[in-house]
């Protein structure tokens, strides 16, 4: 196996740009103390804008100290496990540095989830303080005699505006659903309330770089929720990492488009930590619809934005998309889902920018791979192992077998950004985690000769017919190239002589007209007569995630 491992020599070191080392001397920095050195080094400067509304790194700084006061008040110490349920405003950034600060661990949930899916994450991960919005406070009161969460602190979209949108807000608010009125209960406090009535306590709990920082639920594609337990050192070398990736990009000098969520991963490390580490001031857009994309970056000059294909292809699709000025922004991080070649080309022509795509998974922190930013970006590649990230390719069978250059197999990660394992699942930990440390991440993927990646599917979605292995992704990627396709996503139904056919599931542009025939004859212009689909089903709209992934899954179940 050393013989012919590729893996092991790193040929992908060839492709770093000029200036980015292979390694890094990490600094052992607790994730609350970037904030901190922040403070002290860019203390006037905006840290946080909302809808107009700017917080300092002098003033949010000010502001953790002030709920981490509170939080320690209220009987949270180390170990102790705080549940933010918040989209991005202003308390959801002082409650994560807050309970960081003080020892306590992060358990990061998404606003949408039902109650069933809250109650398991509040429930496993052990939370019993709870920050959220009011519009949901009311039901999370409720949702309380079933978890083991005592206290309840509410915060509004009206709390942090500026003068005139304050004086506003009152009148449109409810109108519009976005504020709600909150009945009294026990233990029920307002955000506003907690930070006027407690001094900054701004003492970092004594904790180390090993202890765990957060639980980041994630999904899987089967199967109940999984706490992914990522320690101080996960979160703190990965913005490291992603620092070291981006040298032109200067401490103090960006402004950051944080419109990935927060509670999401990608969006906690690439937007929030990036931002805090970098003393970038963060423009908050708490619902990332084209509509006040566009605006945020236009007002408020954005120059870095991570986004997601559909927030892309969202923005080149919106009218008001021609008449609006997005020529500040110099760097554009997608990641979540493949963005189509057209997508990347016209987003780039329109605003200058350049656009690098990349790869992770929550339980790597969660970037591993990146184009280079003034490198080779190759078309339909996640890019190459970010500096210290080690990666192998193996057999779908045997894992002992590492697969040549150009076949496929699945991929296998190893670096500092690796979880310490799931929550309560020591028997997923041990499937998941090798004994020697890398991550098995059930991707099926390939590397070129110049050590670039490519994700090929995941194995679970891969489709067997006829005795062939079928990737619904190839399909999707040739779809996403017709002219008159919007979005496009297959799975795998079953057959009757093949075992299992393609079923596509395709999305319009605007105005545009196909039959299901026109699909599959295009399709067979470019694909082997075995990975045709046997069904098109036409819709408005695909399921998709918080980040805007598209959902297969949820496409299989909808099919049972």
């Amino acid at each position: 196996m050393a013989d012919q491992s590729v893996y092991a020599k790193k040929i992908w070191l060839k492709s770093y740009e000029p200036g980015i080392a292979p390694n890094i001397d990490f600094t052992d920095m607790l994730v609350p103390q970037y904030l901190t050195e922040s403070a002290k080094q860019f203390p006037d400067h905006p840290a946080l804008i909302f809808q107009g509304y700017t917080v300092t790194f002098r003033e949010l700084d000010d502001m953790v100290g002030r709920f981490a006061g509170a939080l320690k008040d209220h009987g949270i110490k180390k170990g102790d496990s705080v549940a933010i349920l918040l989209p991005n405003v202003i308390p959801c950034v002082v409650a994560y540095y807050a309970t960081l600060r003080i020892g306590g661990i992060v358990v990061f949930n998404n606003p949408l989830y039902s109650d069933r899916e809250l109650e398991h994450q509040f429930t496993d991960s052990g939370s019993t303080f709870l920050i959220t919005l009011d519009l949901l406070a009311d039901r999370m009161v409720k949702l309380r005699e079933k978890t083991g969460i005592k206290t309840i602190v509410y915060t509004s979209i009206g709390d942090y505006l500026p003068f005139v949108k304050r004086l506003l807000f009152p009148l449109v608010a409810k109108k519009k659903g976005l504020a709600a009125a909150v009945s009294e209960a026990k233990d029920l406090y307002t955000f506003k309330d907690v930070m006027a009535k407690y001094a900054p306590d701004n003492t970092q709990a004594e904790i180390t770089l090993d202890d765990v920082a957060m639980y980041q639920y994630t999904g899987g594609t089967t199967g109940v929720s999984k706490g992914v337990m990522l320690t101080h050192k996960n979160i703190s070398y990965q913005i490291q990492q992603i620092e070291a990736w981006f040298p032109e990009f200067e401490k103090g000098g960006e402004i950051m488009l944080g419109a990935l969520p927060f509670f999401h991963v990608f969006g906690m490390s690439v937007s929030m930590n990036l931002a805090v580490r970098m003393g970038w001031t963060n423009v908050l857009v708490p619902k990332p619809q084209p509509e006040p994309l566009l605006e945020a970056i236009s007002k408020f000059r954005v120059t870095f934005a991570p986004l997601v294909p559909t927030m892309y292809i969202g923005m080149l699709d919106h009218p008001d998309m021609e008449h609006t000025d997005l020529t500040s922004i110099k760097g554009c991080f997608s990641g979540s889902a493949p963005l189509p070649l057209e997508v990347i080309n016209r987003f780039q022509e329109k605003t200058g920018s350049i656009i690098v795509e990349g790869f992770g998974l929550t339980e790597s922190s969660p970037v591993t791979h990146v184009n280079p930013f003034n490198g080779t970006r190759k078309v339909g590649s996640i890019g190459i192992p970010i500096p210290e990230t080690e990666c192998r390719i193996v057999d779908l069978e045997d894992s002992t077998k590492e697969m040549p250059v150009g076949e496929a197999g699945e991929l296998l990660m190893r670096g500092p950004q690796i979880m310490k394992g799931y929550l309560n699942k020591p028997e997923e930990t041990a499937k998941t985690l090798t004994k020697e440390g890398y991550l098995c991440t059930g991707d099926v993927a390939k590397m070129d000769e110049d050590g670039y990646f490519y994700i090929v599917d995941r194995i679970k979605d891969m489709i067997i017919s006829g005795g062939y292995n079928v990737y619904p992704r190839d399909i999707d990627e040739v779809l996403f190239e017709h002219p008159k396709i919007l979005e496009a996503c297959c799975i795998g139904i079953p057959h009757p002589k093949r075992g299992e056919a393609v079923k596509a599931f395709v999305v319009l542009k605007e105005g545009q007209d196909m039959t299901e025939k026109e699909v599959v004859d295009y399709c067979a212009q470019k694909l082997a007569k075995y990975k045709l689909p046997v069904a098109v089903e036409f819709r408005y709209e695909l399921p998709k995630s918080n980040v805007g992934k598209i959902l297969r899954k949820d496409l299989r179940v909808q099919q049972k």
